[in-house]
């Protein structure tokens, strides 16, 4: 990849192509979200369904904007200044010159000059990828995986249900130790290399090695076409120290997550649980529809979102209908909980449905349009604000927990994914606001 920026703790990534969006995503045009999208859902659930009915929204590209005066005014000036300078580098740059690569270059520097701090091009290439990833479809392997600081390897978190790597073999707890036909080791590689080894084209093959049993001493090697995966982004169990308690992880918000959400959900109210622990810590946000379905499931008739112009005006709202979840609830929340998460754990609170819990929130309550190219690709733009149903916007602050708890300073080096139910003392805070 040419380049992705990079959008907070990368706690948890899908060997795919999976991006932290870290933004409340509304794609051109709005015509793809309809209250249907959570009947649907449901319906999905009921009949045993394994993927999500919502996607991620059109890819029209919006109506052509012809430069206004200023605008001509500062393409002039620019054109007439890259082109003095592309003349010289031609004219005496001793290597070649990659013109595509030198044109997205261009056009990252653009967005960058805006300072828009959540704006973005994408080339074709990566406009695909973004858009498979609201989609929740990735090309890849099918693992959840974290980095192992102990071993300097790449921790095998959860296994895909139906992937590539389930079929093959993959074990949770598995250390990928080398990767590619050369063995090279990942502790000498490091992360993000090692990931874009493992990625690639669908049918193409990904070589790598893993070690697993008692003391890591056994190495299993691998060869395992890559394939399309269904991302999950909702994980979930039963709480240990009270079984009455559900524990339900949101990592992300992709049009997959509403149907997994309420079937996770409805599979620990069926086994017994009657209190609900939402987990929004290290979730970067994600996708408009996605996050309003999901809170049409859990709110009762009112507004979910407010969507404010520029200008301070609303000109638009989501309302949720009648329906609403009946249980007792927490939210789990940290400095990571961002955007779309954010929105969630507003919500709720505004709604008097649960006690957050945890550390101040990053604070991002601002929204991302994103625009197909007639050229190609795409650009995200910072457009519109986004409030909750009743209070005020948390952009630049956070939302402060009603609960306030700082993970144990010994906890704090490992991968909250790895900790346990009784380790883990911001979750048991979460599950203390049942009562007895």
């Amino acid at each position: 990849m040419r380049k992705k920026i990079s959008l907070g703790a990368a706690v948890a990534a899908v060997l795919l192509c999976c991006l932290a969006t870290f933004q409340l995503t509304y794609l051109l045009s709005r015509a793809s979200f309809e209250k249907k999208y959570l009947s649907e859902a449901l319906d999905a659930v009921h009949a045993g369904a394994q993927n999500g009915s919502a996607n991620a929204g059109s890819q029209t590209a919006g109506e052509t904007v012809l430069p206004d005066a200023e605008s001509a005014s500062f393409l002039e000036k620019v054109n007439a200044k890259l082109s003095e300078v592309d003349s010289i580098f031609r004219s005496y740059y001793i290597n070649d010159i990659d013109d595509d690569f030198l044109a997205d270059c261009v056009l990252d520097g653009y967005i960058a000059g805006t300072k828009d701090a959540y704006g973005a091009y994408y080339n074709a290439a990566e406009f695909e990828d973004f858009m498979n990833d609201l989609g929740g479809e990735l090309v890849g392997i099918g693992v959840n995986v974290i980095w192992n600081d102990e071993y300097q390897a790449i921790e095998v978190l959860s296994v895909i249900p139906d992937s590539p790597a389930l079929k093959a073999g993959v074990e949770p707890g598995d250390l990928i130790w080398t990767v590619g036909d050369e063995k090279e080791p990942v502790p000498e590689l490091g992360y993000y290399p090692t990931i874009g080894k493992l990625r690639g084209e669908i049918g193409t093959i990904a070589t790598f090695s893993v070690l697993r049993g008692e003391g890591y001493s056994e190495e299993v090697d691998f060869k395992i076409a890559r394939d399309k995966v269904t991302e999950v982004t909702v994980m979930y169990h039963v709480y240990g120290p009270d079984d009455s308690i559900a524990v339900v992880r949101i990592t992300s918000f992709d049009a997959t997550t509403p149907v997994q959400f309420v079937k996770a959900v409805e599979l620990l109210r069926a086994g017994g649980c009657d209190k609900l622990i939402v987990d929004l810590r290290y979730n970067p946000g994600g996708e408009l529809s996605s996050i309003v379905t999901t809170l049409d499931y859990i709110l009762p008739e009112g507004p979910i979102v407010r969507i404010i112009d520029a200008d301070g005006k609303e000109v638009d709202a989501y309302y949720s209908e009648a329906s609403e979840l009946d249980m007792p609830m927490a939210v789990l929340v940290n400095g990571s909980t961002a955007s779309a998460a954010e929105l969630f754990t507003s919500a709720v609170r505004d709604y008097h449905k649960a006690t957050i819990v945890g550390t101040t929130t990053y604070g991002k309550g601002c929204m991302q349009t994103t625009i197909p190219l007639k050229t190609g690709g795409a650009v995200s733009v910072t457009y519109r604000m986004y409030n909750p149903p009743f209070s005020d916007n948390y952009h630049g602050i956070g939302i402060i927990p009603d609960v306030e708890v700082e993970l144990d300073e010994e906890l704090q080096k490992i991968n909250t994914y790895k900790l346990t139910d009784d380790e883990d003392n911001q979750l048991a805070a979460a599950a203390a606001t049942f009562g007895d």
